[in-house]
């Protein structure tokens, strides 16, 4: 059954014909909206900054959709499921001012980069680029949403819509985040064959997600939705650390291995 900010609307609530478009650009039921491109943001960053971990960059970047998630179970934030809503998730995000407007995400990208400096004693402009990750994840979704990413309080909302093209979504998702990790990768010389070949098979792990979430199964219920997104965030950052420890640093001039041979 539903959580207290879950809808679902009755089987018979309109949905649009999308019957003589490609198969791929039709409304696909989906398991939410999972945007591994955030994780290109996280790998970027890393490459920056070494000095913060890889398991506080993933778990950064999607700082705002773990909040969500339980937001949603906690009945303050509201979402409902409506059949062909966008043509790659049913998800209309009707109401999440505090995690997704563009002021909470400001203030949780500053709360979290000040915690993450004066509680643990990080160097500033660690807490600046771990700020940075944070909220990259109001700008990339900003391209992919409809007009549901409020401004400021509920109101005034925004968003590209790149999630009615699911073949330009999917595309850009994929782009993203081999992008970032190649950019990681680059100039680092690893320990083993796991550090190695590890990264480029977990960013085909992503991938095979992903590909699952834009064109797989339906959505129980919005609550299910959220406890997938919050044990997936958790899961991914722990093998993303796991295999970042299989990284010995910048190799030496003319060694770099971004890209197994």
């Amino acid at each position: 059954m539903p959580g207290r900010g879950a809808d679902v609307l009755p089987s018979g609530s309109p949905r649009r014909d999308d019957s003589s478009l490609p198969w791929a650009w039709r409304v696909q039921p989906s398991a939410g909206s999972m945007f591994i491109g955030h994780y290109g943001a996280a790998y970027a960053i890393k490459r920056w900054r070494p000095d913060i971990s890889l398991f506080a960059l993933f778990l950064a970047v999607q700082v705002l959709d773990v909040a969500w998630s339980v937001f949603v179970m906690l009945g303050i934030e509201k979402v409902r499921i409506v059949p062909g809503f966008t043509r790659t998730n049913p998800l209309d995000l009707y109401y999440m001012p505090y995690t997704h407007s563009l002021v909470g995400a400001f203030v949780w990208a500053l709360a979290c980069a000040a915690i993450y400096v004066l509680a643990l004693r990080r160097a500033a402009v660690a807490g600046v680029a771990l700020g940075v990750a944070m909220f990259s994840h109001w700008v990339f979704d900003l391209v992919v949403h409809r007009a549901d990413l409020a401004l400021y309080d509920n109101t005034a909302k925004v968003g590209l819509g790149l999630w009615n093209f699911p073949l330009l979504a999917f595309s850009l998702e994929i782009a993203l985040v081999l992008g970032g990790l190649a950019l990681y990768l680059s100039g680092r010389r690893s320990l083993d064959r796991i550090g190695r070949y590890g990264p480029w098979v977990f960013c085909t792990l992503l991938i095979a997600v992903q590909t699952m979430v834009f064109f797989g199964g339906a959505i129980g219920s919005p609550d299910q939705a959220a406890v997938i997104a919050l044990v997936s965030y958790f899961g991914f950052a722990a093998i993303a650390q796991w295999l970042d420890r299989h990284e010995g640093g910048r190799a030496p001039r003319g060694l770099a291995t971004a890209v197994p041979t």
